[in-house]
């Protein structure tokens, strides 16, 4: 299993930054290199909400299927992917920061590889892997900063 785990505080209140990452539409318009969401459900947020996410990553284009699993308002969020012979368990957190102006977004990303070769190459990706979440949490603070 690889874990990554990355946070931004962001100058914008609690509820704007959760509705940035756990409503996919807002996090697709949010996140510049996601091109096309696919709605698969017709729970578009919270639990049971499925989509297909199309993202250019590098320059080739990645399509992934996700399902919201856990949902609990203004307080986290769970995307749940079976995909390239891995399970990817996605948390996103807010929090009031320290000084209680902004607030803290956490995500915790869990790969959990069930094929071999997905076993061989997932950990030697991490590094990509977390240089593309960093990109989408920085968006998601310049786009809640800016909804402020």
């Amino acid at each position: 299993m690889t874990r990554t785990e990355l946070s931004r505080t962001i100058d914008a209140p609690v509820g704007v930054v959760f509705s940035t990452v756990a409503d996919i539409s807002n996090f697709s318009r949010a996140v510049p290199h996601i091109e096309h969401v696919e709605f698969l459900s017709e729970t578009r947020t919270g639990v049971g909400a499925r989509f297909r996410e199309t993202r250019l990553m590098g320059s080739r284009r990645a399509t992934t299927e996700l399902e919201v699993t856990e949902y609990v308002q203004d307080e986290r969020v769970r995307f749940v992917s079976d995909a390239g012979g891995t399970i990817w368990d996605t948390i996103f957190t807010v929090e009031p920061d320290s000084d209680g102006r902004g607030t803290r977004l956490a995500m915790v990303m869990e790969a959990r590889p069930h094929k071999l070769i997905a076993r061989l190459t997932t950990p030697l990706m991490k590094s990509v892997i977390a240089k593309a979440i960093a990109a989408d949490l920085d968006a998601v603070k310049a786009c809640a900063e800016a909804a402020e």
